[in-house]
């Protein structure tokens, strides 16, 4: 298997060559991505943190994720900006589990919950 060593979040990665990569290295190429594109962010390794999560989950399969990604993008977001909003949705969850707002038994439902009410609509609003 010939595994690609760039990353775009234009174009989907093969998923079982994205997961045969380490995750440092599939981190690293989220991050080179970024920096050749010169996009100002406040703090880089958070971005390329949360991309890679996304990315993760939909060469997972994690349906309610790889679905809102295939809307998304029917609604008009191209796949970096859809990536984007599925990742507003997880930064938003995982301050409500470090916050103590969201319990245990409800991670991963209300998660997926949450990503399937997104919208492009309410994307660009700012309110996902």
């Amino acid at each position: 298997m010939i595994i690609r060593k760039t990353y775009n979040p234009l174009q989907a990665p093969e998923p079982a060559e994205w997961l045969a990569l380490d995750e440092g290295e599939r981190l690293n190429l989220v991050e080179e991505y970024h920096r050749n594109e010169q996009t100002e962010l406040p703090d880089m390794r958070l971005h390329a943190s949360i991309h890679l999560v996304i990315e993760n989950q939909i060469a997972m399969g994690m349906e309610p994720v790889v679905r809102t990604l295939g809307r998304l993008t029917q609604e008009g977001l191209d796949r970096h900006d859809a990536i984007h909003a599925i990742g507003c949705v997880l930064a938003e969850h995982i301050h409500g589990i470090l916050t103590g707002g969201i319990l245990r038994p409800e991670v991963e439902s209300l998660y997926f919950s949450r990503v399937e009410k997104l919208t492009a609509k309410r994307w660009l609003k700012g309110k996902w």
